[in-house]
């Protein structure tokens, strides 16, 4: 398989590669970020993970150089706005929600000590509530107002503790004033609106997204074991400011929706596209050694229009499954191709989760692939 490695850690130091971003400058460059998580990453006073890195590309993807390490930083976007580079996340798994700008592509960032300077939403210590989680999403700039999502984990148990939430704030306000953002109403997602085999049902890692209507959405990945392949639509209203959810229309059947996926509208051709990790395997709920491209009309109807990665190793298919990760893809449209990102568990990752190599791909001409 071919690719540009942007990091590779070794698994035996028990350390994995999370939540990969990347954007693009305004003089050209490329900036990416990535995280690191498992029992061998460094972790903070509260024995928190917490540390992201850093890489920029002058050769447009060709090679990455590391630029620098921030501390207190986690599950981050990248993005620009206005000509500087942001980086909107936790400070720490479970954290609080921060946002840093970068005014000299990437090199140095403002730290976020105060309300003034970028602490926007303080969490709880030590995983009492708040206890503010994402991944990387994208930030969704409409009708005059930036939005992000986030979660609550409230009880702070993976899954059913997750409450979805969508911050927001003006375009021209200055964003790492706290006193500029808004968030909304946190919503639980409620045991009664899933069957009854469901096991630990809830939703995480949200996705903002325009409807074809002109609805706010905010679309967000289901752990829905054993069933697979399913999404939920929550509306997004009031500014960003009221979430509601519709369990006889909010449920979608999405290809991927038991893992991170990231969708955006395509400007030119006015389809949505999507990066996912489609479960194929009969009997698997897991499966994220595919990663494949996706579009639709209306957020509703998914066409698989290319599979991008997929495992070529000489694995059986039992260990394929268990040892090969392509995840937490960020993507970008530029120009006629489209860049990504990926968390990649390959070539030695004792299993798919445990990631150890972020990686750098491109789709030339991608709208070739779109359904006509």
């Amino acid at each position: 398989m071919r690719f540009t490695e942007l990091h590779y850690q070794d698994p035996r130091t028990r350390t994995y590669l999370g939540s990969p971003t990347f954007a693009r400058l305004s003089d050209g460059a490329l900036l990416a970020a990535h995280d690191y998580f498992g029992p061998g990453c460094p972790r903070n006073h509260e024995d928190e993970e917490h540390l992201t890195s850093v890489y920029r590309s002058d050769d447009d993807g060709a090679t990455w150089r590391p630029v620098t390490h921030i501390a207190n930083a986690f599950w981050s976007t990248l993005f620009t706005h206005r000509g500087a580079a942001y980086l909107l996340g936790t400070s720490q798994q479970y954290g609080s929600i921060v946002i840093r700008r970068s005014d000299d592509g990437g090199f140095t960032w403002t730290h976020p000590d105060d309300a003034r300077g970028g602490l926007l939403f303080p969490g709880g210590s030590r995983q009492t509530p708040p206890n503010y989680h994402c991944a990387p999403m994208p930030v969704l700039v409409h009708e005059g107002r930036l939005y992000r999502a986030f979660e609550d984990c409230a009880p702070c148990v993976w899954g059913r503790g997750f409450r979805a939430g969508v911050v927001s704030a003006p375009e021209d306000a200055d964003l790492l004033d706290a006193a500029n953002w808004t968030m909304s109403n946190t919503l639980a997602f409620d045991p009664d609106w899933a069957p009854a085999d469901w096991l630990n049902p809830g939703w995480l890692e949200g996705n903002l997204v325009v409807a074809p209507g002109g609805a706010l959405l905010n679309i967000l990945r289901v752990n829905s074991e054993p069933a697979v392949n399913i999404a939920a639509a929550v509306m997004v209203e009031e500014d960003g400011r009221r979430l509601s959810f519709d369990p006889a229309t909010g449920f979608l059947d999405f290809p991927g929706g038991m893992t991170k996926f990231v969708i955006r509208r395509d400007p030119v051709s006015g389809w949505y596209v999507a990066l996912a990790n489609p479960t194929l395997a009969p009997g698997v709920v897991y499966q994220r050694n595919v990663l494949a491209l996706y579009a639709s009309a209306d957020l509703r109807m998914w066409r698989q229009c290319r599979v991008l990665l997929e495992d070529d190793a000489p694995l059986s298919p039992e260990d394929s499954l268990r040892n090969v990760g392509f995840q937490y893809p960020d993507w970008h449209f530029d120009g006629d191709d489209l860049l990504y990102l990926v968390r990649t568990a390959y070539d030695g990752a004792h299993n798919f989760h445990d990631a150890n190599r972020v990686t750098f791909h491109r789709l030339p001409r991608f709208r070739d692939a779109l359904p006509r």
